[in-house]
């Protein structure tokens, strides 16, 4: 503060000081430096952008530029309508130099480099010049991205091909810090062959910020970062604590991180691979809103590339070096299973690709995830073991052609989003179906389109239909604790004439599927013995219970499970009940009590409805 007490100094001797006294304010710190911050008045360069503002304003107003969600056009606007002149001087040791040099005089001369400007000023070589020792802000290089680096000024074939880029991925964060300047950038210095300004692109897409699972922002003084590599690679628990307490600008909080971390990750990270952090981040990217990170949700998505692996696996040991009917012209019989598949993935494919043009892109992935996951593996792939092994040769052609064709496409789809371990996978199916895979990549594949007429409608309700049987037989084994392995016998009520041909032409599935042994078709259901009963429609499906299940063990089981739901159900109750507890609980406390109550109440009433039957016997 020398400066500070000579003035002072100086108003005594003047004459001039009427009083000392003490003022309250703020007195800015460096975080490293840990000394107090002193203003500094200094020559800055300016750019006046009231005249690029609305030019930049229009396009976006004509719909040249869209922003999704539309909301965030009136951030945009809220920046554009109050722009103020924007330094671009920045005192750094790295960046773009600003083009700018200096006489003996002080005059100012700019041009791309110290040549350019001798050259345009008649600069004798024995005047000295001098450059700005400032950069240009990083915002203002940035925002000559979408062109320079495709030849500008120079009219390039780059330029001329990839200008306008289509969609721009960014947080709101930044609207007007990057997307903003590029436009107006952009606006002023480019033009089409016509001379009409060029939009850097057409759609601004703006994602969530992500945060972490409490819903606070990511920061290191928070020590609450999670780096996406760790999420990918993996890293040990001791690495992680060193990684978040290490170079902090406040060392202070350093023990409260560590413990934190020790306590959330206490066996550190598992590795996950990109993929699954890709598809996560996919996943939960809602139209603009935050995402509140879930590790839990990783780790699904990580067993969902698991699962594509082993479909793959099943469909490849079914079909490689065996004849899948692409080669020849040998007859193809597909199997109700096979056109049901191929009318479900093309369903995929159209809903898909809406989700996409939507930029809806967790819709997108919830999309893939279903097909895949509960279609294509857990009913396509089941259903295709009772040809693969009991059906005739071209039965057999039939499912593996429709394995390799729906897999290999399927690939082709999910690509975008987990782009490795499709690409490895495709490099073994794609031979199979015909294709040409040396030297190539599934990257410059077409992208699947929706082809209508590989919908069956017939065949997709008739295998909604073996679906809806499969699982009514499975409830009544489930609520009955019924081996899934043991065989049935079932008897039928009320059958349609299309339950019945839909019975007759499925039996193999329902067989395998099931576990049925034998179908008895009842004239009168008042003929059947105590049974467990659902329905499919009004088909009505009875399984007798004599000789399934042992009564007072089964009955024993029961009071015992009632006995303990009852028991958790009581005390969520009294819980709820208590007026302090209820008006104290954070929000996220009373929404997992009522939870829980409506999971016990849920399983009383079942089990109720259990012990009825079995008492019945």
């Amino acid at each position: 503060f020398a400066a500070r007490k000579a003035i002072v100094a100086e108003f005594e001797e003047l004459g001039l000081l009427e009083k000392i006294e003490d003022h309250g304010l703020t007195v800015p710190y460096g975080d490293r430096s840990g000394v107090v911050i002193e203003p500094l008045l200094t020559d800055q360069w300016y750019v006046r952008v009231a005249p690029l503002a609305e030019p930049a304003k229009d396009a976006v107003k004509n719909g040249d530029i869209q922003f999704v969600p539309k909301q965030y056009e009136n951030m945009y606007f809220s920046w554009m309508n109050d722009v103020q002149d924007w330094c671009i001087s920045r005192q750094l040791w790295w960046g773009h130099r600003i083009p700018a040099w200096y006489d003996n005089e002080g005059n100012v001369f700019v041009g791309r480099d110290e040549a350019e400007v001798r050259r345009e000023n008649n600069i004798a070589d024995s005047v000295i010049l001098s450059q700005d020792e400032d950069v240009l802000d990083t915002w203002f290089s940035s925002a000559l991205w979408t062109f320079s680096t495709q030849g500008w000024p120079e009219n390039t074939d780059d330029l001329k091909t990839f200008h306008p880029s289509d969609v721009l991925v960014t947080g709101f964060d930044i609207i007007f810090f990057w997307v903003a300047r590029m436009i107006m950038m952009t606006l002023h210095f480019v033009k089409d062959e016509n001379g009409k300004p060029q939009v850097p692109f057409k759609t601004v897409y703006v994602t969530g910020l992500i945060r972490d699972d409490n819903g606070d922002k990511m920061s290191k003084s928070k020590g609450n970062v999670l780096d996406p590599l760790d999420m990918i690679d993996g890293i040990e628990l001791e690495d992680l604590v060193q990684k978040r307490t290490g170079n902090m600008m406040q060392p202070k909080l350093a023990a409260k991180i560590e413990k934190d971390t020790r306590k959330v990750f206490a066996g550190g990270i598992e590795a996950h691979g990109t993929d699954a952090l890709r598809f996560t981040l996919a996943a939960m990217a809602s139209t603009g809103r935050d995402i509140n990170w879930d590790m839990n949700r990783l780790e699904g998505y990580r067993n969902f590339c698991n699962k594509l692996w082993n479909a793959s696996r099943y469909v490849l040991m079914n079909t490689e070096e065996l004849d899948c009917g692409f080669a020849n012209d040998a007859d193809k019989e597909f199997s109700l299973a096979d056109r049901w598949i191929l009318g479900q993935y093309e369903a995929t494919v159209k809903t898909y690709t809406e989700h996409l043009d939507n930029y809806r892109f967790d819709l997108a992935a919830n999309t893939l995830y279903e097909f895949t996951w509960n279609q294509f593996c857990d009913w396509y792939l089941e259903l295709t073991k009772p040809v693969l092994f009991k059906g005739n040769e071209a039965q057999q052609r039939g499912t593996r052609h429709t394995l390799i064709t729906v897999l290999e496409s399927l690939l082709r789809l999910m690509h975008p989003m987990m782009p490795y371990i499709t690409e490895t996978i495709w490099q073994r199916v794609a031979p199979l179906a015909g294709l040409e895979t040396e030297n190539t990549s599934i990257m410059v594949q077409p992208f699947p389109v929706y082809n209508e007429s590989s919908v069956d409608a017939k065949a997709m309700d008739d295998l909604e239909w073996v679906k809806q049987f499969i699982l009514a037989i499975r409830n009544i084994r489930g609520e009955m604790d019924i081996s899934p392995s043991k065989p049935l016998s079932v008897l039928l009520a009320n059958a349609s004439s299309d339950d019945v041909r839909r019975i007759e032409e499925n039996k193999s599935f329902l067989a395998s599927l099931a576990k049925i042994e034998e179908f008895t078709m009842l004239e009168n259901k008042d003929d059947a013995p105590a049974c467990a009963t659902s329905y499919v429609g009004n088909l009505e499906i009875m399984i007798p219970m004599a000789g399934l299940i042992d009564v007072e063990a089964e009955l024993s089981r029961i009071n015992k499970q009632l006995e303990k739901a009852e028991k958790g159900l009581a005390q969520v109750q009294n819980k709820l009940a208590n007026e302090k507890f209820v008006n104290n609980a954070p929000e996220a406390v009373l929404a997992k009590e009522n939870a829980k109550l409506a999971e016990f109440s849920d399983a009383k009433a079942k089990l109720l409805e259990q012990k009825t039957k079995i008492e019945s016997l």
